[in-house]
């Protein structure tokens, strides 16, 4: 159970409504079942009634000076990636994140806090319709264009707006555990952990120059088993190594070998929590090949073995 319950949802004039009703379907909604759950309030950043998408109106309770007490801030999207963050929200920002609160974005609610400063040497993602004007506009800042969230401990991002629901339910998941994750879940009537991340939607509206490498990842996520080498990949997208190594940084933003270990690390986290398969079989499956070398990674990259991410995320029978 978080030490501060406290969460603290950002208001605007232009207020992106799905992003702020995500936040307020998970965080807001009374529990009964739940005597301790999130004490929610609403901030606005400047005074209203502020105008948000589909003719409505929000007036809300607090303002900026409530941010200070706050454990948890979600920004619920922004007016839009080119528009100025006031400095008064950033100073606000920065101010409640020195205080110990962790931020929370959902989809362009990054920009807010990329404009804070706070990202530069972290990992981050966005919708992948502005991953790439993210990282133009912050190179210091690690993108991550093909998950559906990130979570850096005290910085969390999501992708596009319903990858909200994602990382609310994974913030969720930290806070209280698996169980009232997966409680939370089903009164939303949505799976407790999607499967991929938001690559497999981009392949419709990618330029013709890409299709070929998102054919690619659908065969590597089909294959995660066998034995991947940039040869026989760049064979079978009928390319060169260099253009395959080339294709990869522009779409994803990594090496290839490094988009594989994710996805493989992504895969045995889905059967562990899932399922109550041997370890060795998860690795042989997710393509680590022993559960020793799936252990090593799952160190690297988790910071935890996979037993103990079984133990602690693995859905009751």
């Amino acid at each position: 159970m978080p030490t501060n319950r406290s969460v603290a949802l950002l208001a605007y004039d232009g207020l992106c409504t799905f992003e702020f009703g995500v936040a307020v379907e998970v965080f807001g909604l009374p529990r009964p079942e739940m005597p301790e759950w999130y004490d929610f309030r609403v901030c606005a950043v400047e005074p209203g009634p502020l105008r948000a998408t589909g003719g409505i109106q929000v007036l809300a309770d607090g303002g900026l000076e409530d941010l200070q007490s706050a454990g948890t801030i979600v920004v619920p999207g922004w007016k839009g990636v080119d528009v100025p963050v006031p400095e008064e929200l950033r100073e606000a920002l920065r101010s409640a994140h020195g205080a110990g609160a962790r931020l929370v974005s959902i989809c362009s609610g990054v920009f807010v806090l990329a404009a804070t400063g706070l990202l530069s040497g972290r990992r981050a993602t966005t919708h992948w319709r502005y991953a790439q004007k993210l990282a133009a506009a912050y190179p210091e800042i690690q993108v991550q264009a093909e998950v559906l969230y990130v979570d850096e401990g005290d910085l969390l991002t999501s992708a596009g707006s319903a990858a909200g629901l994602d990382l609310c339910l994974h913030i969720v998941r930290r806070d209280f555990g698996a169980r009232v994750a997966n409680q939370v879940a089903r009164r939303l009537v949505i799976p407790p952990h999607r499967d991929g991340g938001q690559a497999q939607f981009v392949e419709a509206p990618l330029p013709e120059r890409r299709a070929e490498i998102s054919a690619l990842f659908d065969w590597v996520r089909r294959n995660l088993h066998r034995e991947l080498s940039i040869d026989s990949l760049a064979e079978r997208a009928n390319m060169s190594q260099r253009t395959l190594i080339r294709r990869f940084h522009e779409t994803v933003g990594c090496a290839p070998k490094q988009w594989i270990l994710r996805e493989r690390i992504n895969r045995a986290r889905n059967l562990l929590e899932s399922g109550s398969q041997p370890i060795d079989r998860i690795a042989a499956e997710s393509g680590f090949g022993s559960a020793e070398n799936l252990r090593h990674h799952f160190r690297e990259q988790l910071h935890t073995s996979p037993a103990a991410y079984r133990r602690r995320f693995a859905e009751p029978a």
